[in-house]
């Protein structure tokens, strides 16, 4: 009488024979593992470097010849190149760490940079006013002034003043909107 050989999970797969794969993952699985943590280190990628072998394992268990290596041979050099190319993958992926904290503007430079941009339309329609409400509108919204501090300082009447102030305000709205700059979230 003669006795077949005990077939390997790797067999079991090539055949598609049902639990083959999982009979697979039983068995390479720790030897998979091993390999992967060393070459990766982190375990988050060990465990995608695992799964990437095992889908490999499976598309190419036909291929396998118990002639020409043992099954566990095959399952290591199928891991071997998987977990190459996975390393020379992430030597080519840009440290996004570094990149991002070069990009990063603090919270003062962005007000800076925002209040150019929010600044520039105002100024621009600021230069159409006359010189007396341009100066009122300056010390007031520029400088903080109360509208008695601006009537002392330039002298004039306060009733002046506000209105100056007020018909200035007006007329650097309508300019900045026919010039089509829209206050955001308006």
């Amino acid at each position: 009488m003669s006795t077949s050989p005990i077939e390997t999970p790797l067999e079991r797969a090539a055949r598609g024979e049902r639990g083959g794969v999982e009979a697979c993952i039983g068995a390479y699985g720790p030897l998979v593992w091993s390999l992967a943590r060393r070459w990766l280190g982190s375990s988050a990628e060990a465990e995608d470097a695992v799964q990437e072998v095992f889908i490999e394992v499976w598309k190419s268990a036909s291929r396998f010849d118990p002639n020409r290596a043992t099954d566990r041979g095959f399952v290591a050099m199928i891991a071997r190149r998987r977990l190459i190319d996975r390393q020379r993958k992430q030597d080519r992926r840009p440290d996004t760490e570094q990149i991002s904290a070069k990009l990063q503007v603090s919270s003062s430079d962005h007000e800076r940079i925002e209040g150019r941009v929010m600044a520039a339309p105002a100024l621009k329609a600021l230069e159409i006013l006359p010189d007396d409400r341009k100066q009122f509108v300056v010390l007031s919204a520029v400088y903080g002034m109360s509208h008695q501090e601006v009537a002392d300082h330039t002298g004039s009447p306060l009733g002046t003043v506000k209105s100056g102030i007020r018909r200035g305000l007006l007329a650097m709205r309508e300019a900045m909107e026919n010039d089509g700059f829209q206050e955001v979230g308006r």
